[in-house]
C-alpha cells in the first residue's frame, strides 16, 4: 500500500473512532437521568395513588432536567442504603431533603445548596418540656441517619433514643403515644403531626450548627461526575432567574 493510501486509511479511521465516540455521547445525554430517593418525606417527596412521585424537590428536579433537555427517572431507595446505592450507580444523583454535611461531603460531591429546612421538636400539647434542658427519662424518635439523629445523638444522649427506618415510622408512634418528643424537619411536622391538635412544638427551630446542617439542602453525585454537577447547578440557577424556582416554593410553603 502506497504511503497516500496508507494516510487515507488512517484518517478514515480516525474520522470512524470519532463517529462512534460522538454517538456514544450523544446516546449518554439521551439517557435518562436516574435520581436515588427516600419515599415519604413530605411535602419533599410524596407518593400519589396512582404510584407517581410529587413534592417540592421532586418537582424542582424535574425541572431542572427539563432545561438540561434529559429525563428524569425517580429510583427509590431507603434512606441507609441511598448512598451507598448511588456509588455502585443504581441510580446518577440523590435527590432526596439531604443537607451538606462534611462527614457526606468525603463520599459524594454536592450541588450547590437549593433550600434550607429547620427541624422542630414537637410533642404533647399540653406537655411542659424545655428540648434545650435535660432531657433524662424522655423517649426521642428520629429517622435514622438524618442530620436529626447526629443532632440528638450528640446533644441529648441522656434520653431513650429511638431511631426509624423512615419518617413514616417516627410519626406513626408519636401518633400511638410511644414517644415523648418527636425531632425532624419542620415542614414534615406541618404536614403529618401539627395537622392534630394533641401535638404541638415545643422551643424554638433549629438550623445548626453548620457542623452538623451544613450550608442546606442539595443534589448529590457520584465525585467523578462534575461536568454533570455544574449543569445541573447552572439548570437550578436559571429556574431561579426566571422566577419558576420561587413560584414553585410559594405553592408548597407559606412565607
Amino acid at each position: 500500500m502506497n504511503v497516500n493510501a496508507t494516510l487515507s486509511a488512517s484518517l478514515g479511521l480516525a474520522m470512524a473512532l470519532a463517529g462512534a465516540a460522538l454517538t456514544t455521547t450523544a446516546q449518554a445525554d439521551d439517557r435518562a437521568l436516574r435520581i436515588g430517593v427516600d419515599v415519604p418525606y413530605p411535602p419533599y417527596q410524596e407518593k400519589l395513588p396512582d404510584g407517581s412521585l410529587t413534592g417540592f424537590e421532586v418537582e424542582l428536579v424535574e425541572a431542572a432536567c427539563e432545561r438540561m433537555q434529559r429525563q428524569c427517572e425517580w429510583v427509590e431507595q431507603g434512606w441507609d442504603g441511598i448512598i451507598p446505592g448511588l456509588l455502585a450507580r443504581k441510580y446518577d444523583l440523590i435527590a432526596s431533603a439531604m443537607n451538606i454535611t462534611g462527614e457526606r461531603s468525603q463520599q459524594v460531591l454536592f450541588s450547590d445548596p437549593y433550600y434550607q429546612v429547620p427541624s422542630v421538636w414537637v410533642g404533647q400539647a399540653d406537655a411542659e418540656i424545655d428540648p434545650e434542658g435535660d432531657l433524662s427519662g424522655m423517649t426521642i424518635g428520629v429517622q435514622q441517619g438524618t442530620i436529626q439523629d447526629e443532632y440528638v445523638t450528640t446533644y441529648h444522649d441522656e434520653a431513650d433514643i429511638r431511631r426509624y427506618a423512615d419518617s413514616g415510622g417516627v410519626v406513626n408512634d408519636m401518633f400511638t403515644g410511644r414517644l415523648d418528643l418527636v425531632f425532624t424537619a419542620f415542614p414534615l411536622a406541618q404536614e403529618r403531626l401539627f395537622s392534630d391538635e394533641r401535638f404541638a412544638r415545643k422551643g424554638e427551630l433549629v438550623t445548626g450548627p453548620e457542623s452538623i446542617y451544613g450550608p442546606g439542602v442539595g443534589a448529590a453525585f457520584r465525585p467523578r461526575d462534575e461536568a454533570l454537577v455544574a449543569t445541573f447547578n447552572e439548570a437550578i440557577q436559571g429556574l431561579k432567574d426566571d422566577g419558576d424556582y420561587q413560584a414553585l416554593w410559594a405553592r408548597y410553603f407559606d412565607e
